[in-house]
């Protein structure tokens, strides 16, 4: 991660092919977070322990990267069916723009 790239989104850099299907896991991602808790450098979202929300996990990542790269992603599963927990953390600056345009875009004002 460079630090010295912007604090934007680029949709560009994710393959025209590949939007629908980024946005429908998005949004089927998103609406499964049962909780949210802020970190030093940005936030984490609890989601259920479940095969297929794991896998959608590891996808959003797969294409966020892409056009976020400013983002740091760490996906923690637990162990037993435990919780797991999407972070998105990053560089000063970071917080505040997950503050400012992710967390009102998926309805998740703190």
């Amino acid at each position: 991660m460079s630090d010295s790239s912007p604090i934007a989104c680029d949709p560009s850099a994710i393959d025209e092919a590949e939007h629908d299907e980024h946005r429908r896991v998005s949004n089927a991602l998103f609406e499964r977070i049962t909780d949210l808790r802020e970190l030093s450098d940005g936030y984490a979202f609890r989601l259920p322990a479940e095969t297929d929300v794991v896998q959608a996990a590891g996808t959003f990542v797969s294409r966020e990267r892409l056009c976020c790269p400013f983002f740091h992603f760490t996906l923690k599963v637990s162990s037993a069916k435990g919780p797991v927990w999407l972070e998105l953390t990053g560089r000063d600056g970071v917080k505040a723009y997950i503050e400012d345009a992710v967390l009102p875009y998926w309805g998740l004002e703190q």
